[in-house]
Parts: structure tokens; sequence; C-alpha cells
């Protein structure tokens, strides 16, 4: 099995930004939004939600870091890293 991790932000239903990580991106996409088992607490009362960048790392302690510094950043900074959606 690959050990490679993705990164990922949401926009939820109510606008807000949701940053995670996860070894298989569609199936976690599929439990944000109600179907698959599991998912965050966060997300579960705000569906749908929708991808709005992604981008790989090679292992999960990288994913990690990069999720940290992500989620450190202010909405506009999260906006623009993912392509100035909104």
């Amino acid at each position: 099995m690959s050990d490679i991790w993705s990164v990922y932000i949401l926009q939820c239903a109510d606008s807000t930004l949701y940053t995670g990580i996860a070894r298989d991106l569609q199936r976690r996409l599929k439990q944000h939004n109600g179907e698959a088992a599991g998912g965050p607490r966060y997300t579960s009362g705000r569906r749908p939600v929708r991808l709005l960048w992604s981008d790989l790392a090679p292992d999960r302690g990288t994913a990690l870091r990069r999720e940290a510094v992500i989620k450190k950043l202010s909405r506009d900074e999260k906006l623009r890293l993912a392509g100035g959606h909104d």
C-alpha cells in the first residue's frame, strides 16, 4: 500500500473552511459528505462540502506538518492557496 498522503482544504455549505489529511482522499470526501461511515463532527453539520484544494505529501509526518501550517493561515490566505475560490 502506498504511503502517499493528501493534504486538503474543503469549503463547507456555511462557507467555512476545513483543512485535513487523508490517505484516500476520495473515501475521505465521502465521509465528510455523509456518503460513508466516519468523518469529523465539524463537517457533519455543514454538508455538503466541496474540495477546494489538495496536494500530495510523501508520508504522514509531512502531511501533518503541512496541515498545521495551513491551519494557521487566515481565511484569505487559504483561499489564495486554493486558487481564489470562494
